[in-house]
């Protein structure tokens, strides 16, 4: 039997089971579990309200998981291990004992780690300069809860912050402000209902660490990517202080979301943790077991190998740390209820040996696994190691972040030479990264902007990133943006720069949102939040970051401009096609093909007019007639013809519509030179009339006969 290891009386312990692991709570007592292959002796250590220590010695050991059930033992209990073993490190051995160690499966922490110097020193104890494991009760009440599931080809995500979305908001009570419960006030559901998002992805809410360097600067780790607590949401984002709470806000936050018809994705990040290098913290998996969680440098153990750029990675070649994973994400399926994950620098958990894998023991696994398989698996398909950008190589059911459609589309209406080619394949889906590995033009989560970079209408009004906040110098974040700042750099009151950046964001969201694939839209980027040129504000925990919601009504044009363009997509299925345009004719054979290209003056476009890498301009037909993919019933889908008239160049241009034979007449849908879309007055145009198209501008025609 296990013993405790203080002067307090022993308590009633039995030996428990090796799974699940973590700790477990069933209504009478707690099972704790933790794996570790070299450890020598395993103490489960219980704290009290003043962080007195009661050690129970964990004898019982199957498969290297060291576990007790302890009766009486319920939610609200904090706790953490000691583990003895081997101290090493040339031979990649990190036990320490005096480390008070995080349960790997923790499912909520309390605490802080401050910036205190006890974790990153040997030998030195961590019992007050830690957080601690919470035990928790599984029990809450779902009531009809159920997930949207959504397709994807009829999903528009919003990636958002939950402390960014929700701690300027007027509209919430500020003890909410910050908190998953402030995402679940009405106050953002209904705007996000209000732009028809039908998919909310959230910024990591795994439980992170703050890196001790950003607060020796007075800075922390506003975005998240550095996790620790693969089953446990993010403490600081509770609204109540009581130890385990951000567990029940966040069900009841998805719960929220899902009765408004919202998926929930989340960002996770499973390709390296908090505890960073050599020289960083030791908290949890680094004393536990150190060379089953991290893949180490193979001759110089020591040294951790670093494809993410953070210090470490987590060793997907180990069936621990894989059950690790696929325990975590199946846990956020079903006992949180989430509807899909973003995987944070994918292509790092394809890593076996040194090559990035698409037949990895990982992608096998999510294959393979009943739950896990079907959810939304979107993939950010790079890494910084070599042969890490994967964008297109990603296996079947899984989607990907398509970098090729941000520098393509941000090339193109800031006037870099390109093929018109190459915009038209990100415009209709990428098939040439997508289609001969099975996938469907969905798979291609086309964006813009993302957290990581410059704001939309910073993308318009900075050539250079300005990260001096950062307190690095301005060294750090990507120096290559794709970026235009229309002739200014950054603030200006020039009103002729001000109308076309406002014109450029308009054109930007329009291609976004009429593309076929799976768009996606950052948090601000409706109302034109702004981060002052900063493109890394990962430390930023104040207004740099935090969404500005005065601007939705200094911007409203804007804003409404996008509720606009989305609906316009959500309303017609030829914008969110299934299945991949084919160039074949209607199936009543007596309308044209699915899709056909013009040049301005109305000619079919022809091999040089692709080839010319200076183009700017075309006309793409889009036939509401040729949509061959049945609808879900079995039912044949029609929609109106389209006509997407682009224009990049620097002056106005007279297009020539088409034939009769693509539609007698064509009213504009949506126009880009309009602040809100829509021209002051209706505008209708025959078949194979002129029109003039503004400069650096995207008007949209439908066919109305």
């Amino acid at each position: 039997m296990a013993h405790a290891t203080t002067d307090q009386a022993p308590l009633g312990v039995w030996p428990g089971t090796a799974y699940p692991l973590g700790a477990t709570y069933d209504g009478a007592g707690t099972n704790f579990s933790v794996f570790s292959a070299v450890a020598r002796r395993v103490e489960l250590c219980l704290l009290d309200e003043r962080d007195r220590e009661t050690r129970i010695t964990l004898d019982e050991v199957d498969g290297y998981v060291w576990h007790a059930y302890l009766p009486g033992i319920g939610p609200g209990q904090r706790y953490g291990f000691r583990v003895h073993g081997p101290y090493d490190p040339a031979l990649g051995q990190r036990c320490d004992p005096t480390k008070l160690l995080l349960d790997p499966y923790g499912k909520a922490f309390t605490g802080d780690f401050g910036a205190d110097a006890a974790p990153y020193n040997h030998g030195q104890n961590t019992l007050g300069h830690t957080m601690t494991g919470v035990v928790i009760s599984p029990f809450f009440d779902w009531a009809n809860d159920r997930p949207p599931q959504r397709p994807y080809h009829e999903t528009v995500i919003y990636e958002a912050h939950v402390k960014g979305m929700t701690h300027t908001h007027p509209e919430i009570p500020p003890e909410l402000r910050g908190t998953f419960a402030g995402m679940a006030h009405p106050a953002i559901i209904g705007h996000l209902r209000s732009l028809g998002v039908t998919a909310v992805e959230l910024m990591p809410v795994h439980q992170f660490l703050h890196d001790r360097i950003l607060l020796d600067r007075g800075l922390r780790n506003y975005w998240g990517y550095n996790s620790f607590g693969y089953f446990a949401p993010h403490a600081e984002y509770a609204a109540s202080p009581v130890p385990g709470a951000a567990v029940t806000e966040f069900k009841a936050m998805v719960r929220a979301f899902h009765a408004a018809g919202i998926e929930v994705i989340l960002d996770v990040v499973y390709n390296h943790t908090a505890e960073g290098n050599e020289f960083g913290p030791t908290i949890c998996f680094r004393g536990i077991d150190n060379a089953a969680y991290y893949r180490l440098v193979d001759d110089d153990p020591q040294h951790y190998m670093d494809y993410t750029g953070t210090g470490n990675s987590l060793n997907v070649r180990h069936p621990h740390t894989l059950q690790l994973i696929m325990d975590s994400l199946r846990y956020w399926v079903l006992e949180m209820h989430v509807d899909g994950f973003r995987f944070d620098l994918a292509a790092t958990l394809a890593r076996e040996l040194h090559d990035v894998d698409r037949l990895s023991t990982f992608f096998d696994l999510v294959h393979q696994d009943p739950v896990v398989s079907q959810v939304k698996l979107i993939a950010e398909p790079w890494d910084v190691g070599e042969g890490g950008y994967q964008v297109g190589n990603f296996p079947v059911a899984w989607t990907e972040w398509n970098g090729k459609y941000r520098d393509t589309v941000r090339d193109y209406w800031r006037g870099q030479p390109a093929t018109l080619g190459e915009f038209a394949s990100r415009l209709t889906g990428s098939s040439d990264l997508y289609e001969a590995t099975g996938r469907r033009p969905s798979a291609s989560i086309n964006f813009v902007t993302a957290h990581d970079g410059f704001t939309l209408a910073d993308l318009v009004s900075y050539n250079e990133k300005h990260n001096e906040a950062n307190g690095e110098g301005n060294l750090d974040g990507e120096p290559y943006n794709r970026s235009w700042n229309c002739g200014v750099e950054g603030p200006t009151d020039d009103p002729a720069i001000l109308a076309l950046r406002a014109r450029q964001q308009r054109n930007l969201l329009a291609t976004l949102l009429l593309s076929q694939g799976t768009p996606m839209l950052v948090h601000g980027d409706e109302f034109g939040r702004t981060q002052m040129g900063n493109n890394n504000a990962y430390c930023q925990d104040n207004a740099v970051s935090w969404m500005d919601w005065s601007l939705m009504h200094t911007n409203a044009d804007l804003l409404e401009f996008t509720r606009r363009a989305v609906a316009l997509r959500t309303a017609h299925p030829v914008f969110r096609r299934r299945r991949f345009f084919d160039g074949r004719p209607a199936p009543t054979h007596d309308h044209p093909d699915d899709i056909a290209w013009f040049t301005p003056d109305g000619a079919a476009m022809t091999d040089p007019d692709w080839d010319n890498g200076f183009g700017r301009s075309l006309t793409v037909f889009l036939n509401g007639d040729g949509i061959r993919e049945p609808g879900p019933r079995g039912e044949r889908i029609t929609d109106a013809s389209f006509l997407l008239c682009f224009n990049a160049h620097d002056a106005a241009l007279e297009f020539t519509l088409p034939a009769p034979e693509h539609g007698d007449n064509w009213e504009v849908a949506l126009d880009c030179s309009a602040p809100t879309g829509l021209p002051d007055a209706p505008r209708t145009h025959p078949a194979a009339s002129s029109v003039q198209v503004p400069a650096r501008c995207l008007l949209v025609l439908r066919r109305t006969a």
